[in-house]
């Protein structure tokens, strides 16, 4: 999980997208976040995470035609953008969560859980999922919706039991390609 950083042509502010690939290290994927995002000027990322451990569950690579575990859980990885406001502050705010569920609306469900979710939600104004104002499902995506067609013809996920549960590392910073 990518966030990516860009100048585009005539806009104003440093604009931010999502990417999710399949590497051993985010800079094996700099071709297909170049290919996501073929229009942006001064591409980099600004944080990473590889995604490995969710609410106490493991989430595996696995070549495409590799045995399913015994202990797979049928619970799907799901990517979700909450956007929300402040009282006073010009902005919206965005909080980019992956979680668990056995489809988008179980996912959804525990996004309006979130403690972003509680404080970012004004009268005038509520918390939401991007791209639409209000909860609609369809604003969550399955990672498998939003992985390329090439690295789906090659790997699966797969969501198992884990007895580790060490949270992710999440990597900060300005990191150029070069």
């Amino acid at each position: 999980m990518i966030l990516i950083g860009a100048e585009l042509t005539q806009r104003h502010t440093e604009q931010h997208d999502v990417y999710f690939g399949i590497g051993e290290t985010w800079k094996d994927l700099i071709p297909g976040m170049k290919a996501f995002w073929p229009d942006a000027k001064k591409l980099h990322v600004d944080a990473w995470r590889e995604v490995t451990n969710i609410d106490g569950y493991g989430i595996e690579v696995l070549g495409k035609d590799a045995p399913s575990h015994d202990n797979e859980t049928g619970l799907q990885l799901f990517f979700l953008n909450l956007g929300g406001y402040k009282r006073d502050e010009f902005d919206e705010f965005h909080y980019k969560m992956v979680c668990l569920g056995a489809d988008k609306a179980e996912a959804i469900a525990k996004a309006k859980k979130t403690a972003f979710y509680k404080h970012t939600s004004l009268p005038e104004a509520g918390s939401h999922i991007d791209d639409k104002y209000g909860i609609d499902i369809d604003d969550a995506y399955a990672i498998t919706e939003i992985l390329s067609k090439e690295i789906l013809l090659r790997y699966r996920i797969a969501v198992t039991n884990n007895t580790d549960n060490q949270a992710d590392k999440i990597s900060l910073g300005y990191f150029k390609f070069s």
